[in-house]
């Protein structure tokens, strides 16, 4: 550590000291240590996103697009736009989440990773009436309607929620006229102090509908019930956004299981008239198809278990209890939404699974091919191995004759030699001198022409 950050406890930094150092610094029992500087965002992320303080009655409205990375501009400006209305201090550039009252309308503005979502909350106008009538008063009457219609992105999810508060139990009829007569789920939570109703349905207005019937709960444990009821809403959708892909690949993926196996089949057949390189051809064409769907959907399923995880979380916190004649929220979503994650998994399973099973076959498929031409180069090296053979008795018969052929002409030397010879009046016997330098003459030539050779041999082996 530098001079400049050896500060003890008790002796405070100098701003000049601060700017050196580049970071924020601690100090502790006269050690100093240096911030990394994520440390405070790591340390305010627990508290991003809290939980509302709600008092019942009043209607919430709940709306959850999906918002591209180039609309995240858009949607901040709009956020901008609603706060010069009303005089509002606007977020801070790239924040997250934003909540405010703007008077007859509390907003809680979040931005998740591909969604974001609108809350807008509204103390009930009528409390008396409010209980009997849950969605006659709705909490977007205070906001600028074509601010509304506006809104960046795509609705995933819109909910209508009411809290009202009530000690008894909420009339059938009543609740029949709210949700239009739909089937319901509900169930008693938060330690049979509230009681939750929801038909999992759009209604006539567009929007899904929940009512909480708050029997006892204090502003912040209604805030939570109906941040986790909500949350269950936006997650359970965003959970299903990939159930379109999975049905759509699910038969794609069958017929390249179907060529796989065609191809697995003539590899097991052994048959020698087999096109390989063809094979090998299609079962790139499948690995790179089965890598490209893999790629484009990895990210939407791997989101989809996330969101699951998130919803059976949320609903282990509503701690429900079954109410006579309802189905919980939690038996609801396991029947019904569980198949639905269930397919999607299923279909990336496959894809998985069949992705190695290419790569199995065509390492077998290689493998066969270098087989085959192994043996192709087998067959060649006898055949090469058998004409070496052949030109190694034709080089050696090539070499007698070759010695014969020397030997021949070095007789004719030594014929002009032995009549030289008589040409000075030395008498000899030239067909006999002839006869006996024959095999003088042969020897000789054979062992200078296999000196020539072993010279030849031993040059080429010292070139290699």
């Amino acid at each position: 550590m530098s001079s400049k950050q050896e500060q003890f406890i008790g002796e405070p930094l100098s701003p000049a000291q601060t700017m050196d150092s580049g970071s924020p610094q601690v100090t502790s029992s006269g050690i100093l240590l240096e911030v990394h500087p994520s440390r405070a965002e790591l340390y305010e992320e627990l508290h991003n996103r809290p939980s509302p303080l709600v008092k019942t009655p009043c209607c919430v409205t709940h709306i959850a697009l999906l918002v591209s990375r180039e609309q995240r501009a858009d949607e901040y400006q709009h956020l901008v736009q609603l706060c010069q209305r009303f005089s509002i201090n606007p977020p801070a550039e790239g924040a997250s989440c934003f909540y405010q009252n703007f008077g007859g309308f509390e907003l809680r503005w979040e931005s998740h990773m591909e969604f974001s979502t609108y809350t807008f909350i509204c103390s009930a106008s009528d409390p008396e009436s409010f209980i009997t009538k849950p969605y006659t008063g709705r909490a977007l009457q205070y906001v600028p309607r074509d601010w509304l219609q506006k809104l960046p992105g795509q609705s995933m999810a819109a909910v209508h929620l009411a809290m009202a508060k009530s000690s008894e139990s909420i009339n059938q009829d009543h609740l029949d006229n709210a949700f239009e007569q739909m089937r319901l789920s509900g169930s008693q939570v938060a330690g049979n102090k509230a009681e939750v109703f929801t038909s999992f349905r759009i209604h006539s207005d567009g929007f899904s509908r929940a009512l909480i019937i708050d029997k006892g709960l204090n502003s912040y444990q209604a805030g939570r019930l109906m941040q986790r009821v909500l949350e269950i809403e936006t997650y359970r959708i965003m959970a299903l956004l990939s159930l379109p892909i999975a049905r759509k690949l699910s038969p794609r993926v069958q017929k390249m299981e179907e060529k796989l196996a065609k191809i697995n089949n003539s590899i097991a057949s052994l048959k020698e008239n087999i096109d390989d390189n063809g094979m090998l051809v299609e079962l790139s064409e499948l690995a790179a198809k089965i890598e490209q769907y893999r790629s484009d959907t990895n990210y939407r399923f791997g989101a989809t278990v996330a969101y699951y995880d998130i919803v059976n979380a949320r609903l282990r916190q509503l701690h429900e209890k079954e109410m006579s004649g309802y189905q919980t929220l939690q038996e609801f979503i396991g029947r019904r939404l569980g198949p639905g994650i269930k397919t999607c998994a299923a279909v990336k399973e496959r894809m998985e699974s069949l992705s190695l099973r290419i790569a199995q076959t065509s390492s077998l498929l290689r493998t066969r091919v270098e087989l085959s031409i192994e043996a192709q180069n087998q067959a060649l090296l006898t055949s090469m191995n058998h004409r070496s053979g052949m030109q190694l008795r034709l080089q050696q018969t090539v070499e007698g004759l070759s010695v014969v052929a020397i030997a021949y002409y070095l007789m004719g030397l030594l014929e002009y030699i032995y009549d030289a010879i008589e040409h000075q009046g030395i008498h000899i016997d030239k067909t006999t001198a002839l006869g006996l330098s024959v095999p003088f003459a042969v020897l000789i030539t054979w062992a200078a022409m296999r000196k020539m050779m072993r010279s030849v041999k031993e040059k080429s082996t010292t070139t290699k």
